[in-house]
């Protein structure tokens, strides 16, 4: 795992912050959202990312109701909010994790574009999933302006509205319950299954981890193709990767590599 993350799991450790997140949970799970810094003249301008139709509906809905927020608009494909969030250039951007056209991991690499080309931008990343993973990777360059947040949080206006204050302000919130899953991989490092590659195996996990191909990788190890194809299905096997709806086994199999102890 990068230094960064761990000194931000070991705080974790030392004692909760805002990172935390939700008002009402117990002090060993989260501290409450601040309220004195969330006053703002004008009305938070929000676009919503979000392929499900019923579930953007509901969450359009939600969001409407929230007093200080002014909803920009609601789409469902990774392209058309690039080209939204380019043009209206909002305050934050609600998204799901998945959207076409890989549904996979689009609302994670959108939040990592915007840390480039728009810094100033809070993304609230909702997610079904309690795979700290994802977590892992949504706040691997930096909390600030961040949030994730179980989809069943959405149901309560107040929460969601408390998110979208605290990333408009520079601050970030994670769900109690994905915290418990961070701590947990941070302290499970006796355990880990990349213990079981060879070195040749976490040598190709960490050029997968970098964004490369198969050829790309055989390349750089000046290897064949087919000897690479063979190692990386050796590294599914050991790290129990399965082929999901949810996430594909290469990325999955990077978030692990990325998530390691020293």
């Amino acid at each position: 795992m990068p230094g960064s993350m761990r000194g931000r799991l070991a705080a974790h450790q030392r004692g909760c912050t805002t990172l935390c997140g939700w008002a009402g949970t117990s002090p060993d799970v989260g501290a409450p959202i601040r309220e004195s810094d969330n006053d703002r003249l004008m009305p938070i301008r929000v676009i919503l990312a979000e392929d499900n139709y019923l579930a953007r509906e509901g969450i359009v809905s939600v969001l409407e109701s929230i007093e200080d927020v002014d909803l920009l608009a609601a789409y469902g494909d990774l392209e058309t909010v690039r080209n939204a969030i380019e043009s209206a250039r909002p305050d934050v951007v609600v998204t799901d994790i998945r959207m076409p056209p890989s549904h996979s991991d689009e609302g994670i690499r959108l939040a990592d574009e915007l840390r480039r080309t728009q810094p100033e931008t809070g993304v609230v990343v909702l997610s079904q999933h309690t795979d700290p993973l994802y977590a892992i990777a949504l706040f691997d360059k930096g909390a600030a302006r961040r949030a994730y947040l179980l989809k069943e949080r959405v149901r309560d206006r107040a929460e969601l509205g408390r998110a979208i204050r605290e990333v408009a302000n520079g601050g970030s919130v994670v769900d109690p319950r994905i915290v418990e899953g961070l701590l947990s991989v941070h302290t499970r490092s006796a355990r880990t299954p990349l213990e079981e590659l060879t070195p040749r195996e976490l040598e190709i996990l960490g050029l997968i981890a970098e964004g490369r191909s198969n050829s790309a990788i055989a390349e750089a190890l000046v290897v064949t193709k087919r000897a690479v194809e063979r190692h990386i299905n050796a590294i599914f096997r050991k790290l129990e990767l399965e082929e999901s709806e949810d996430v594909s086994r290469r990325v999955k199999a990077a978030l692990l590599y990325l998530a390691r102890p020293d």
